[in-house]
This record gives structure tokens, C-alpha cells and sequence, in this order.
């Protein structure tokens, strides 16, 4: 038989654990976050934030680092922000990375490994891309160039990569927090560059990829330039001299 006073004590560490698991999904829908950033998210006091956190780090749930700045860093030391660990990741996502690293390992020996197996994992990671298309060129469809970002943000966001956008000097980064592919792309990086290519078909522009998931950064992000910017970087082109050919040059083959 249970004591009185026990009922209430298990009720205080479910909740317990249910504002942990709130502190964690945070974390994985927004990024590498400070304690600040999460007691804001959360409605939560900082010194609560940080009691979650100890005890996340203690489980290697969440990790801390230092924060990453991309472009010109102000005075003062970084802000420490926690990300998700493997172990972390694990716990949101249930996927078959052991049976998905099987197949393209299977694909690339089938093709006779070396370069011909990276290339036949390539021509994969872009027929996968290319199935989903046509969904997210409808879902950009109409929408004007510069919140093309925003959209493909909401349309990953839908397929559970928690991703956002947000402005950045001369361009925007598209930042994806979750990655259910991550433990292949880290065996396997053409998944990550046939995505690339992907959303720089999709928005119509070149983009860069800045940091990814599966190389041990808290997010993936990707840089897109605006369209002036794009066009303002390309060097015009020499224009050709107008000549006139001589008798002597005349249908001479210039080798």
C-alpha cells in the first residue's frame, strides 16, 4: 500500500520530466538555444531552465558549446548555447538509419564502389529530391522572391525539419533544427549536397551551405543571397572586338 504522501511525489516528477522533454523539444524546434532564449520560449525561470539543463546534459541529452556567429562578431565573449546531442536526437527520432546506410552502401558497391559508387549515392540523393518537387514548387507557386525563404521554412517544417528563416546581411538564412536523415548524411554527404542543389533549383538562385547537422553543427543552415547581390557579384563579361578579317585571315582556323 502506498504511503500518502507518495502520489504527490510521483506527480512532481512527471512534471518534472514533462518540462524537461518541453526544454528538449525547444531545443530541437529552434536550434542550439541560450537559457535565456528558452525561459522566454518556455515561460520559464532562468534558474528553472538551467536545473532542466544540468540534468539533460547529465543524461547527454543536450551538450553546451559555444554560440556560432555568422559575420561580424560584436564585443564580448559568445553566449553559451545547448544542442541537442546523438543520444538527443535519438529520442525525437525513431528512424531506420542502420537499414537507410545499408541501402546506399548496397547502391555504391552494386555500382562498383570508388568514384562510380559516389556517383550512383549522388544520382539517388537527387531522384529521392526530385520525387517531392513538384509539392514544394507548388507550395512556392505565386510567392514573391523574397519570401520564397519563408515558404520553403514552413513547407520543410511540415516534413519534420523544424526549419526557419531569418535576414542576414545582404541575403537570408534558411536554418533547419532537425534533421531525420543526420546519421546517414554523416556516412553519406551527397545527401546533403543533392539537397543543396535542390533548394537552389527550388529558389531559383544560387545558394551556400554554411554548416549541416550531419557535421556536427546544431543546425543546417543555408545562405541565400538576394537577387541583386547574385547579380552584383558576377564580373560582366568582356565584350568581343568587332573586327574586320583580313584576305591573308580569312576563314583561317585560328589553332
Amino acid at each position: 500500500m502506498k504511503n500518502v504522501g507518495e502520489a504527490p511525489q510521483e506527480e512532481l516528477a512527471t512534471g518534472e520530466r514533462s518540462t524537461r522533454n518541453r526544454v528538449a523539444r525547444s531545443i530541437l524546434d529552434h536550434g542550439p538555444s541560450t537559457v535565456a532564449e528558452l525561459a522566454g520560449r518556455l515561460g520559464l525561470t532562468q534558474a528553472a531552465v538551467r536545473r532542466h539543463l544540468d540534468t539533460l546534459v547529465a543524461d547527454d541529452v543536450v551538450a553546451p558549446r559555444e554560440q556560432r556567429v555568422y559575420g561580424t562578431r560584436g564585443r564580448g565573449r559568445p553566449a553559451k548555447v545547448f544542442a541537442l546531442t546523438d543520444c538527443g536526437r535519438d529520442a525525437f527520432d525513431q528512424s531506420y538509419d542502420k537499414l537507410a546506410a545499408e541501402a546506399l552502401r548496397w547502391i555504391s558497391q552494386s555500382a562498383g564502389g570508388g568514384d562510380l559508387g559516389e556517383a550512383a549515392v549522388a544520382a539517388f540523393a537527387r531522384a529521392r529530391l526530385a520525387a517531392t518537387a513538384e509539392k514544394y514548387s507548388e507550395q512556392l507557386a505565386g510567392v514573391a522572391p523574397e519570401e520564397r525563404a519563408e515558404a520553403l521554412a514552413r513547407a520543410l517544417t511540415a516534413d519534420g525539419y523544424a526549419a526557419t528563416a531569418r535576414s542576414a546581411p545582404v541575403g537570408e538564412q534558411l536554418c533547419q533544427h532537425h534533421c531525420p536523415v543526420a546519421h546517414v548524411a554523416e556516412q553519406f554527404p551527397q545527401l546533403c549536397e543533392a539537397e543543396t542543389e535542390f533548394f537552389s533549383h527550388l529558389l531559383g538562385t544560387h545558394v551556400q551551405r554554411l554548416a549541416t547537422i550531419a557535421h556536427g553543427d546544431g543546425v543546417c543552415t543555408t545562405f541565400i543571397p538576394r537577387k541583386e547581390t547574385v547579380r552584383e557579384t558576377v564580373s560582366p563579361q568582356p565584350q568581343p572586338k568587332t573586327t574586320t578579317a583580313s584576305a591573308s585571315t580569312a576563314g583561317r582556323n585560328p589553332a
